[in-house]
């Protein structure tokens, strides 16, 4: 098995994947907060959305190791997780309470990511990685 190095923009789209997990699993811990202070309306589909977002935070970890190890599911993984930012990013600035400051602290990391995670894809392409 032949080994190769972990890329720049392997590296960088690892870690952005990496904090954004972080910066979801907060988000999780915020919701478990309002639960437990009875800051929410409907405890059920509070306990719903908090399963879901700790999912999301474990999906992104494990993006995050795959594209640090050079796995094609894990950039996959990880440009579909950008365009939901992205569309995160959207709902900022075009829901019922519009806030710039969120939309662009939530869309650059993104784009970023998301350009890393090509730049990660092109350079496995040429060097003819086939890791699965």
């Amino acid at each position: 098995m032949m080994m190769t190095t972990t890329t720049t923009a392997e590296r960088i789209g690892s870690a952005i994947l990496a904090l954004e997990a972080l910066a979801v699993l907060v988000v999780t811990g915020w919701e478990i907060v309002a639960l437990i202070t009875g800051d929410t309306d409907d405890p059920v589909s509070s306990v719903a959305l908090i399963v879901l977002t700790a999912i999301g935070a474990v999906a992104l970890v494990a993006f995050a190791v795959a594209v640090w190890r050079g796995h094609s599911w894990g950039r996959s993984g990880g440009i579909v997780s950008q365009l939901l930012i992205l569309a995160v990013a959207l709902g900022a600035i075009t829901g019922p309470n519009p806030s710039v400051s969120t939309a662009l602290a939530t869309a650059i990391p993104a784009a970023i990511g998301m350009v890393a995670l090509f730049f990660a894809a092109r350079t496995a392409a040429r060097r003819g990685d086939d890791r699965r």
